[in-house]
């Protein structure tokens, strides 16, 4: 289920879209249900990482394996990393940061459900929804 934001907010999201060619969906995650993962992906964007992704589902275990070496794991927390390790950007060179393990795992949820119809090889956009 791709989360809508609401009024003006849609027809900036279309317009994203419309900028972007070859992009075959949009995937919103919800600032409101996943605060810490919402803030990731807009500080890694806001620094440099792309927010157009191509899906790559094959290689993700060793690109989020590239990507988490040398992060220590704390207790209680998980370590996200944006882009996230599906996605041919992901990997070495991806931020990494600690959240609460609820709100990357269904920031995650979240994302995969959205790309369930999406093929390996395509591109979509990931924007922060309300």
């Amino acid at each position: 289920m791709l989360l809508q934001p609401r009024g003006s907010a849609v027809l900036r999201q279309q317009a994203r879209v419309r900028s972007r060619p070859g992009v075959s969906k949009t995937i919103g995650i919800s600032r409101s249900k996943y605060p810490e993962s919402a803030a990731h992906i807009e500080e890694a964007q806001a620094a440099s990482k792309p927010s157009v992704l191509t899906l790559a589902r094959p290689g993700a275990k060793a690109r989020r394996y590239q990507a988490l070496k040398g992060t220590k794991p704390t207790p209680g927390k998980d370590r996200d990393e944006s882009p996230p390790a599906m996605f041919k950007e992901g990997g070495t060179g991806a931020s990494v940061r600690t959240i609460d393990s609820s709100d990357n795992k269904g920031a995650g949820a979240s994302m995969g459900e959205q790309c369930q119809s999406v093929k390996n090889g395509d591109k979509v956009l990931i924007v922060i929804c309300p």
